[in-house]
């Protein structure tokens, strides 16, 4: 398998094998600027019914409520992309694996085995009861998939890593729809947001779980250099001063609040964390102090953008970010297995 080290953050290779320039740090900040704030006005105005420009100023428009409504998924669509995106990151940076993701590895499927087993056994349901049953389901989980791939030769490959936290996530999912079988009230309020959906909820969902969010974007932002150092190896990285174990579980911490938290805001979105740290990797680099922060905000557009989207595509009715994600992401999964399959 090949690491993630950083190299030039400059240049990368070109198909013909020569060097291509990648675009220089104020013109990939500007252009992530306007790509999020065209994501966020797009949001506002685009749906099952196009809203005039006007209704976002005036509050006395009669379709200002719409506006108001909207407002409310996009700024949740906005930060759970944003944790979405920063956590596939830190998982691949962390892992060094191209295929990591809080998904794809069961990150996700356990914080929602956890969110449910408080549902049906506890009878949990503000939000301020989810968030701490979905780290530690998040926790468990990703300690469950890395524990069972680092068993037999070659330790945590990045394909056995990929198929046990996919065997995981099953197992979890058939447990998960077992316990919502025997409690068709919980049923009914777990069905919507089992897909992964920014709809329905207010702002009062977002103020719970934002001062979470905002640690685990702090621990992970903070922790851009011990990535690039972790890249280099284990044996170079303690020659250089670095405990690693405690570096790791500072990043592993800050994966279970970013991943946890935006899972128990809006249900399990796969595929978020794999596609965005690839698509930004290829045009600022490797460099984990360009590359997280910069996935925060890819995370963040495409998350906003796939549920502006998803209202569009069948109206009248809506197609959960969650299904919109998928569509985008399952190919990109399918690729990488390939690419990933033959350099193993």
């Amino acid at each position: 398998m090949t690491a993630l080290v950083p190299t030039r953050d400059d240049v990368s290779r070109a198909p013909g094998g020569g060097q291509r320039r990648r675009p220089a740090l104020p013109a990939s900040v500007a252009t992530a600027v306007v790509a999020l704030a065209g994501a966020a006005v797009l949001s506002l105005l685009v749906g099952a019914r196009a809203m005039p420009v006007e209704a976002v100023w005036d509050a006395a428009h009669p379709l200002h409520p719409v506006v108001e409504a909207r407002l409310d998924r996009t700024l949740l669509g906005l930060a759970v992309g944003a944790a979405l995106g920063l956590a596939g990151a830190l998982m691949q940076g962390l892992t060094r694996n191209p295929l990591a993701d809080p998904g794809i590895l069961g990150v996700n499927a356990g914080a929602t085995f956890a969110m449910v087993i408080g549902m049906t056994s506890f009878g949990f349901s503000a939000m301020g009861q989810f968030l701490p049953l979905a780290f530690v389901g998040a926790a468990v989980a990703a300690a469950v998939v890395h524990g069972i791939a680092s068993l037999g030769r070659d330790g945590a490959t990045p394909m056995k890593l990929a198929i046990t936290g996919a065997a995981l996530s099953a197992g979890l999912a058939s447990w998960t729809t077992g316990l919502l079988l025997a409690d068709r009230k919980t049923m009914e309020t777990f069905r919507f947001w089992q897909v992964g959906t920014v709809a329905g909820r207010g702002t009062d969902v977002l103020v719970a779980g934002l001062p979470f969010l905002v640690v685990g974007a702090l621990l992970a932002l903070a922790g851009a250099r011990l990535l690039n150092t972790l890249a280099l190896g284990d044996d170079l990285a303690r020659g250089l001063g670095r405990h690693t174990t405690r570096d790791r579980l500072v990043i592993a911490l800050a994966i279970v609040l970013l991943a946890g938290t935006a899972t128990a805001l809006a249900g399990p979105i796969a595929f978020v964390g794999l596609v965005v740290p690839h698509v930004v990797r290829a045009l600022v680099g490797p460099d984990h102090r360009r590359l997280l922060p910069f996935s925060v905000v890819g995370g963040a557009v495409l998350v906003v953008v796939a549920d502006t989207v998803g209202r569009i595509v069948l109206p009248p009715s809506e197609v959960q970010v969650g299904i919109m994600a998928a569509a985008v992401g399952v190919p990109v999964f399918i690729a990488l297995i390939r690419r990933t399959g033959r350099a193993l």
